[in-house]
């Protein structure tokens, strides 16, 4: 979809359902937050139409193993729907937004002012393909370092092993997170978006072609993207070795890029589909919870040492 389409697309449904509701529930004022949240919406609605036509098929044609719990990817489709429909980020909107509008309000108030990184070097803002990949692998180089501490720390493992329970993987699994796991890394996200530029358009893309990839590494598929590829995109068998219980989750951090892994010699390109899941969930039996407000809720209880 071109940019043109794209905006096409988003004018019409802002107009015929999102403008109405907003003004039957008192929101007129905040008609340009909505025509904003209208654009993540259409993103969203492309993104789970490209896993259910393309994504599905691919599961059932090369499984990595059978379904045998169909429940458990019933909560993480709740849990996709939830983040790639904009119910989390609305949420985010009415919540932490407002502070982060202070903030860099108050920043541009005291003469800080917007740094642009694409405009380092000349002519690089005429080509909008080269902007978007310098800012892509930017944000892939901010996510790796913050995978990594999402495991390195202890009290943001407790968070983060939920994703990890997932015993059977599939292209619904990754958005299986706690919500305070996802408000910390949106908010680092968000911050470094301040202090390298991006416009909200190239950011928007960005998260779309993240996350789609991401439904394709959490796969249930036998795919591998060859000796060079695997080196160049994270591929499916190359992400499944990074939830592997026998490795230990201390490979393959990389989230679009393996490069990272490369540099930082935490890469395992070993051409192995192991099975899923987090040590004590085996070994001790810990109970991760089944459905989404009973996993968010052990979380929380993982966190304080409770559970």
């Amino acid at each position: 979809m071109n940019e043109d389409l794209f905006a096409l697309a988003q004018q019409w449904l802002f107009e015929s359902a999102i403008q109405p509701v907003m003004f039957a529930a008192g929101l007129g004022h905040l008609l340009e937050d909505g025509f904003a949240a209208t654009g993540w919406l259409i993103v969203g609605l492309l993104q789970v139409a490209v896993m259910v036509a393309v994504i599905a098929p691919l599961q059932r044609l090369w499984p990595v193993e059978p379904v045998v719990d169909r429940a458990t990817i019933r909560t993480d489709i709740v849990y996709t729907l939830v983040h790639r429909l904009g119910l989390f980020r609305l949420a985010l909107f009415f919540t932490v937004d407002p502070l982060f509008d202070e903030l860099f309000g108050a920043l541009r108030v005291a003469g800080v002012a917007t740094w642009h990184l694409d405009q380092l070097w000349a002519g690089v803002t005429d080509r909008p393909w080269v902007s978007f990949a310098i800012y892509l692998v930017v944000f892939d180089f901010a996510d790796y370092w913050i995978h990594r501490a999402q495991h390195a720390f202890g009290w943001w493992w407790k968070l983060h092993s939920l994703h990890h329970a997932q015993r059977q993987m599939t292209m619904w699994s990754d958005n299986r997170n706690h919500l305070l796991d996802d408000l910390l890394r949106d908010c680092l996200l968000v911050v470094l978006g301040q202090l390298v530029g991006v416009g909200p358009g190239q950011f928007i893309a960005i998260v779309a072609v993240t996350q789609l990839s991401e439904s394709l590494q959490h796969a249930n598929l036998r795919l591998w993207f060859g000796a060079a590829g695997e080196r160049l995109w994270v591929s499916p068998r190359f992400h499944r070795l990074h939830h592997s219980v026998e490795l230990g989750f201390v490979h393959n951090f990389g989230v679009l890029l393996p490069w990272w892994d490369v540099l930082c010699r935490t890469g395992n390109f070993e051409r192995r589909f192991d099975p899923t899941g987090v040590p004590d969930q085996l070994e001790a039996g810990r109970d991760y919870g089944r459905g989404f407000w009973s996993q968010q809720w052990k979380g929380l209880l993982r966190l304080v040492n409770r559970a």
